[in-house]
């Protein structure tokens, strides 16, 4: 077999493994007819240029649209993004804005970039183990400075969704499909599935896939590379910047493609002979470059402080229920978020919502094209990955059948730290390829009349996609940053090394004290906050959500969730002081709109005494208590 064959059938006029692109890839534009004779524009006797679409115009009109979907998306963000979150939950925003602070003091400060002490002080927090998007945080520097983090933070959820999009559109209509139409209609769904959405309003590190296309074309590319030395140097760079944006979506890349590549070589064992060789030296490349520009940021990840090894058995266990790859997801035009209550872990992790239209059709199209090389593979691994994502306990409208396979796997090495749900992701990834071939297929049919082909194939479109036709995503208001905060009172009284200590005590409950520090650019440190950790704050040990227990955190958290003030003795007196001083407490602040403010003003004041009230805020002022 001569060393040029593909791993994988090529459609005609593009190669998928070579990065070759047809000649004239996508929709045919047919010919402008000649000019009548004697036409003119206007009386000048020349004739009348006639406007066509080339295929840059197409291409740039499926951008345009792609674009025009994710501002639909967040267009009730951008209404206000300081003052609008995600229903249900505000955690992770307040997270990312907070994240998306530091990359501003790492730019403008020179502060070491896979750690700080700004929060859950003054132990501090390891942002290589947190996800801290220093690859999508930088490059939003100058947003973030001008217009603050909430903006850059929509603005990066937008920009997420239709990246990712024009990404796959890329991708498939240069090196899978020649139909336009089908690759835009794959890279549709890639961008803009049920899971994307759920994750949009939650988290950008995990919608912003837009290097991801290109990482699997070049790993394909290197099975049939003639230079696999410099294809795995382009296949490093592409891994490196994926790393600063979400490790575990590179992971899942490259156990998807590996999978992938497994199901071709069963089916056609002789290509194998001519892939080894460029694969193995492209990947070997990439492994070296790669890890050699990795090898610090991993190393704090892995061994540096506030390092942990896997998760809470909790999120282990966050698993798909079967019957979500057959409902609509949540914020699509066909959803309902209280029938899917029980189908997925939460509403931030709806990641196999298809509906049933399209999950019938994705098996139709399996079965239709199956003699297709390609089409079996994808099959096989998305289907593979579809029965990882039900996690360790197989269930069916939330009743458990029968032990997953997940469970063998839940404590190796790397996948000890997976969320088993977003194994769904890649099943997705899969249905839009699949969409994007069978479009092309059905709309060259010749064996029935082409316009009744195209009539039906439209018309599956249609009913598969538009019960999962995205929505704009659902938001509530939340509190505003304090004028405290905002003009900057806060500097009289908290020093370079000390902390602003807020009532409630920041917690994964309890985030807006984070937003406060990332308006300010990180200006402040304070304890506690909303990130992952070693248990009990001790290196090494598993994570968890939060840093080392605190009893006065967990006495107000208790007051702020129930309304009551307790009766306080010396002891806890004495432990809320030591807690203090263990921070390095300058002052201690209560919004005057903060719910239950009362009993929480009153507990406060049985530890450290009476309250003064400064501008929109009660503070206390425990300098003297822990100097």
């Amino acid at each position: 077999m001569p060393l040029a064959e593909p791993l994988v059938d090529s459609p005609p006029d593009a190669d998928l493994l070579t990065g070759s692109a047809s000649t004239t890839p996508g929709v045919v534009v047919a010919p402008e007819p000649p000019a009548r004779r004697g036409a003119s524009a206007a009386g000048t006797g020349r004739s009348t240029p006639r406007w066509r679409w080339t295929p840059r115009r197409l291409n740039l009109a499926v951008y345009g649209v792609f674009l025009v979907a994710a501002v639909w998306v967040t267009s009730r963000i951008w209404i206000d993004p300081a003052g609008r979150v995600a229903t249900l939950y505000s955690s992770d925003p307040a997270q990312v804005q907070f994240f998306l602070a530091h990359s501003v003091r790492v730019v403008l400060h020179g502060e070491f970039p896979f750690f700080t002490d700004r929060f859950n002080y003054p132990d501090g927090v390891n942002l290589m183990a947190n996800t801290a998007v220093l690859a999508l945080g930088i490059p939003m520097v100058p947003i973030t400075v001008l217009f603050g983090p909430a903006v850059s933070f929509v603005t990066l959820v937008t920009l997420g969704l239709a990246g990712t999009a024009a990404a796959w559109y890329r991708v498939l209509s240069r090196h899978v499909v020649r139909n336009r139409l089908a690759a835009a209609v794959g890279a549709w769904f890639c961008g803009f599935s049920p899971a994307m959405l759920s994750h949009a309003n939650w988290h950008p590190n995990i919608i912003s896939q837009f290097l991801l296309p290109f990482i699997v074309w070049r790993v394909l590319v290197l099975s049939r590379s003639t230079r696999p030395v410099r294809d795995g140097v382009l296949l490093a760079l592409l891994v490196t910047a994926q790393a600063f944006i979400n490790e575990e979506i590179l992971l899942f890349t490259a156990l998807s493609c590996g999978v992938f590549l497994l199901a071709v070589v069963v089916q056609e064992r002789w290509r194998w002979a001519a892939a080894w060789r460029p694969l193995g030296i492209g990947l070997a490349v990439c492994a070296v470059l790669s890890g050699a520009l990795l090898a610090y940021p991993l190393w704090v990840q892995f061994t540096g402080p506030m390092a942990y090894h896997g998760l809470s058995d909790t999120v282990r266990d966050y698993g798909n229920d079967i019957s979500a790859f057959f409902a609509p997801g949540s914020p699509t035009l066909g959803g309902n978020e209280r029938a899917n209550v029980n189908l997925a872990p939460n509403y931030s992790e709806e990641n196999a919502f298809f509906g049933w239209s399209l999950s019938l059709l994705a098996v139709g199209i399996a079965a239709w094209l199956r003699r297709e090389v390609m089409v079996r593979a994808l099959a096989a691994t998305g289907l593979f990955f579809a029965v990882l994502s039900l996690g360790e306990r197989v269930t069916w409208w939330d009743r458990e059948l029968i032990t997953g396979p997940w469970e063998l796997l839940v404590r190796l090495p790397l996948l000890d730290a997976v969320v088993p749900t977003r194994f769904g992701l890649i099943t997705t990834v899969v249905v839009g390829v699949l969409l994007a071939i069978a479009v092309e297929r059905a709309w060259s049919l010749r064996t029935i009349d082409r316009r009744t082909a195209r009539t039906l194939t439209v018309a599956g479109l249609v009913l598969a996609l538009l019960p999962i036709a995205p929505m704009p995503l659902q938001v509530t208001t939340r509190p505003a940053v304090p004028e405290f905060i905002t003009a900057d009172r806060w500097r009289q009284y908290v020093g370079p090394d000390q902390t602003l200590v807020s009532v409630p005590v920041p917690s994964m409950g309890n985030t807006d004290p984070m937003r406060w520090a990332a308006s300010t650019d990180l200006a402040f440190r304070i304890p506690g906050g909303y990130f992952l950790a070693p248990r009990n704050g001790v290196t090494g040990d598993p994570g968890r959500f939060g840093g080392r227990p605190s009893g006065i955190g967990v006495l107000l958290a208790e007051v702020a969730a129930t309304g009551r003030t307790p009766v306080l003795d010396d002891r806890q007196r004495r432990r809320c002081l030591d807690e203090l001083r263990h921070w390095r407490a300058a002052i201690v602040v209560l919004p005057l709109d903060q719910p239950n403010a009362e009993p929480l003003r009153r507990t406060v004041e049985q530890l450290i005494g009476p309250a003064r009230q400064e501008l929109d805020v009660w503070l206390w002022d425990v300098r003297a208590l822990t100097g």
